[in-house]
Parts: C-alpha cells; structure tokens; sequence
C-alpha cells in the first residue's frame, strides 16, 4: 500500500534513433528485448550503471510521495491523504474541489484549500535535492512531476528541466476563453491569504493556477517532451506515484512499448532483467543510492545549505512585514491622537 512512497527503476539501452513523429506507437526495433543493461537487480546494480559513464540520460517520473516528509499531504493514503480529510468542504465527492465545471460555479473549497497547501509555506526533500544533484552533474534528461507544489523549482530545477504534468501554482490565467490573462504566483497569493476568491482585473471572470483539474487537457509540453527525451532514457526513475492517474501513469510502458518489450515492470519473475524496486520512503532510498554513488554527504550539505538559505529568507521577509505591519499601526495611531 506504501508503494507510491518507494522508488522504482527501469533500466533502458536505446542505440537506435527513433523517428517518432511518423508513427509514435506502432514501430518496433530489431534487437533483443531482453538485452540485460544492469549487473545486479538492486540498487547497487543501479549504482554501477549510473557510474559506468554508459548512463547518461535520466529521466525521474515523481509524485505527491516525494512531498509528504515535507509536511505536504498525497492523495490517496487512507486517512491521512487529502482525499480522505476533504469533508469540512462539503463537496458531493472528493475529486470534485479538482473538478473544472464543479470549480467554475463553486471555487471557494478550492481556494480553501490552497490557502493550506500553498507554494512558499514548505522546503523541498531530499528526494528533491537528489534530482537536483542529477542535474547538477550533467545526468539528468527531465523530471515530469505530477506535484503542484512547485517543489522541484525551490530546489534548483529550472523550467527546461521540468515537465508539469498536472500544471502548476507557478502561474495562474483568467478562465474565460477571449481574455486568459496571466497572473504571477505573489498576485495569486495575495489573493488567496486575502479571503479574496480572484477575479481577473480584466473582466471580472474567476483566476485560475495552472495547475490541471479533472476535465482539463495536460499541457502540450507534456507530449511534446514525451516524444523528445524517453526515446533517449537510459534510466527511469519513478518516485513516489502509485501510478493511478492517466497519461501520466502510462510514461513507465512508454519506451518499453516503443522498444517491443511489453508494457508493465517485472521485480522478481524468472524473467525479470532491467526493474528493480527500492521499498521505504522516497529520502531514505535517495539516501541510499546517494552513498552507493559517493555522493551522499555532498546531497547532505546541499539540502543543509538550502534548507539555510530558505529559513534566512523566510526570517527576513517576517521581519519586513511585521515592520510593515507595525508602521500601518503607528500611522493609525498617530491620527487617531
């Protein structure tokens, strides 16, 4: 049941270039489909392909996992996920407070709720620092991210590096179709701590994040970079998804499909030669690869350094609004004197 808070892996060796655009899902490759690309089926095994200089394209797929040990709720966990603790809202069910039609006539519940779960309020994992480090050292293709929490951008990931799958808080746009003005993530924010439901300056029309509801299309980026970078992974990561929400769920066959091996991961079969599963917590295997790599007290700093670099900023944006704060209430002071 914990399987959306581990990490899996598979193991890809792509030698052939793929025209994708003429036909995505039906081409198939000659060569073996059960080429063996890892020494060992576990994590050390991982640790020597990303060392052996022969893995060079990683793509991480991640999810609401990877942010609970940030203090952030995922979806689906019994009791404690955010579907099961939605019952102040009233809602007919839980998915409609991320339902486009249910929002556009009742989007309060909505806003409530990102009052709570609002970008800026939380500091990013390990398991975010760790794609970081991928980044850093040259490894890492893409992360596609079905998080809304703008995580991976406050850990260095800039918008190159990262698909959105599920859309963003990062940016926001009027919902009526002949306007679609676009607001920033301080304007949104206003509003939201504001008890404000926002409205376009424009014309008056509600103010949307971009992150995608229920009854959405995913961003055209999504299969624009699909198409562009799995041809090229030499390793996929997938951290903390239970896999349940389409098209995203589907990017884990999608190689393996283009490259005639099947769909589906295999751990422990006869068969099995490229998957391998790391069961515990997202940090605790990112942790753990990290030293398999030689790379986990570096990982530790960073997350130390930033981690400090957030508290300084945090500490320095209270001070200046309780100066702020202080000065409306001496200016109301004065005049009233």
């Amino acid at each position: 049941s914990n399987i959306h808070k581990s990490i899996l892996f598979h193991s890809y060796s792509i030698t052939v270039q793929l025209d994708l655009l003429r036909n995505l899902f039906s081409r198939t490759l000659g060569f073996s489909s059960g080429e063996k690309i890892l020494d060992e089926l576990s994590l050390e095994g991982v640790a020597q392909y990303i060392k052996s200089g022969k893995c060079k394209n990683i793509i991480c797929m991640v999810g609401a996992g990877i942010s609970t040990s940030a203090g952030i709720p995922d979806f689906r966990s019994p009791g404690t996920g955010l579907y099961a603790n939605l019952q102040k809202y009233n809602l007919p069910y839980p998915e409609a407070i991320f339902q486009i039609d249910y929002f556009k006539q009742h989007p309060e519940p909505f806003f409530a709720l990102a009052r709570e779960l609002y970008p800026g309020q939380f500091k990013p994992t390990v398991c975010h620092y760790f794609i970081r480090m991928l980044k850093d050292k040259g490894l890492l293709r893409r992360c596609y991210s079905q998080n809304i929490d703008t995580l991976e951008r406050v850990a260095g990931l800039a918008t190159e590096d990262l698909v959105e799958a599920h859309g963003t808080f990062y940016t926001s746009h009027c919902v009526r179709f002949l306007c679609r003005k676009e607001y920033n993530l301080d304007w949104m924010k206003e509003k939201i701590f504001s008890d404000e439901i926002p409205k376009c300056d424009s014309c008056s029309s509600l103010v949307k994040p971009d992150i995608v509801f229920f009854g959405e299309n995913l961003p055209a980026r999504f299969f624009t970079s699909m198409k562009k970078d799995f041809p090229l992974c030499d390793l996929l990561i997938i951290m903390g998804t239970s896999l349940q929400v389409q098209p995203f769920a589907s990017l884990s066959d999608f190689v393996a499909g283009l490259l005639g091996f099947g769909g589906g991961m295999d751990f422990d079969s006869d068969k099995a030669y490229r998957d391998v599963a790391q069961l515990g917590t997202c940090d605790e295997g990112c942790l753990a690869l990290a030293d398999l790599l030689g790379w986990k007290e570096e990982l530790q700093e960073l997350v130390k350094t930033e981690h400090d670099l957030i508290d300084s900023k945090d500490k320095k944006e209270k001070a200046e609004a309780d100066k702020t704060a202080s000065g409306t209430e001496g200016g109301k002071t004065d005049k009233t004197d």
